[in-house]
């Protein structure tokens, strides 16, 4: 009676652990993956995600919204004020933002960020997701909005597609110069980042405007251009955009001055206000 209790005794304490075992090894795979991504991406990086969606989401809708009207109707938006508004909103969004996702908006500017060790590349697709989703998004609701407008700011080449590449690379090359000085450089002067960056994009997009459409931002071009169903020279604002943004960054890092070793931004954190927050620090 005594071997048959213990062998029943034994018998239960294995079926457990092999319960167990199979428990273990059946973990349902999106618990797996959530699991993995925990143990990759701290629990602030979900914060910096959305807040890329949501500038984006902002960036196309006023820059998309507004050039949507002035090719429309003049009377209602120049040409000349569609391109002050794209300025400063990239402004306002870099304020908004920039301490907690660095405002990239563009994923030119973040592949050429995680280039430059700058950004880690690991966190790359889910920022190029989220500008994505937030200029697809935010071009649905202009749809919506401006109907029955069906061109809702989509850029093209207003000539050959080798003048509207090179326009692309050298306006992208303009604005991430700057971008990355003022977002790197701890000599720069961090407090007037917004500004500095928004100008160099309201300058561009005044010069670019007639030969490419100046665009600068791979998902600026392409929320509007499936809104819209629009693809022409779709090709040139991806390899323009981050041809110049590679551009700008290596070459003010090549002409940077400085007395000690460049410290690369915290993990996920190309901001604007660097400077500033360096000086908190300390």
């Amino acid at each position: 009676m005594a071997t048959e209790i213990e062998n029943s005794s034994s018998f239960t304490e294995n079926d457990i652990e092999h319960c167990s075992i199979k428990s273990r090894i059946q973990v349902p795979k999106p618990f797996q993956l959530w699991r993995l991504y925990n143990e990759h991406y701290p629990p602030s990086f979900k914060k910096k995600v959305v807040a890329e969606v949501i500038a984006t989401f902002l960036l196309v809708f006023v820059t998309s919204g507004a050039s949507a009207l002035s090719a429309d109707d003049q009377n209602k938006i120049s040409k000349l004020g569609a391109s002050i508004t794209g300025g400063l909103v990239v402004t306002v969004m870099i304020y908004a933002v920039g301490h907690i996702s660095g405002a990239h908006m563009n994923p030119a500017v973040t592949i050429a960020f995680a280039t430059v060790r700058h950004f880690p590349w690991k966190q790359v697709p889910f920022y190029v997701a989220a500008q994505v989703a937030g200029a697809t998004s935010a071009s649905m609701i202009l749809r919506v909005l401006l109907h029955p407008i069906t061109h809702l700011g989509t850029t093209s080449p207003s000539g050959s597609d080798l003048q509207a590449l090179i326009t692309e690379i050298i306006v992208t090359f303009n604005m991430m110069f700057v971008t990355f000085a003022v977002s790197t450089d701890t000599k720069a002067i961090g407090e007037l980042a917004g500004l500095a960056v928004g100008s160099a994009v309201c300058i561009s997009s005044i010069f670019a405007g007639p030969v490419s459409g100046g665009s600068m931002n791979p998902a600026r071009t392409l929320g509007p251009a499936i809104a819209s169903k629009y693809f022409k020279g779709l090709w040139i604002y991806f390899v323009g955009p981050v041809i110049g943004t590679l551009l700008g960054a290596w070459s003010y890092k090549f002409i940077r001055v400085t007395d000690k070793p460049v410290h690369a931004l915290a993990p996920g954190q190309a901001s604007f206000k660097l400077r500033q927050r360096q000086n908190e620090d300390t």
